[in-house]
């Protein structure tokens, strides 16, 4: 059935048999047959992607380092206050 506007209806129409699948027509042979084999080639940044996942997420060693200054109570300077404070009142000046 064909709806055309609001106002105009068709009848039903007619229903046609399904298509044949037809077979495919093989390729020419030229000589001897050559094997067909897959392949996968991986570009540059799929390795660089893959050596990324690799890397651990978390550097364990940098953050013992810390956590052993902090506790230590050789992390926090005189210095790098002094830069946090600078940094900060820059933001908000």
């Amino acid at each position: 059935m064909q709806i055309y506007g609001p106002s105009q209806l068709h009848g039903a129409q007619s229903i046609h048999g399904a298509h044949a699948a037809r077979p495919a027509e093989a390729a020419p042979q030229t000589g001897a047959a050559q094997p067909l084999a897959d392949r996968l080639e991986i570009s540059e940044a799929g390795r660089i992607a893959s050596q990324l996942a690799e890397i651990p997420d978390v550097r364990w060693e940098r953050v013992e380092s810390l956590r052993a200054a902090i506790a230590g109570g050789a992390y926090e300077t005189d210095d790098k206050l002094n830069v946090a404070l600078e940094r900060l009142l820059d933001e908000i000046a």
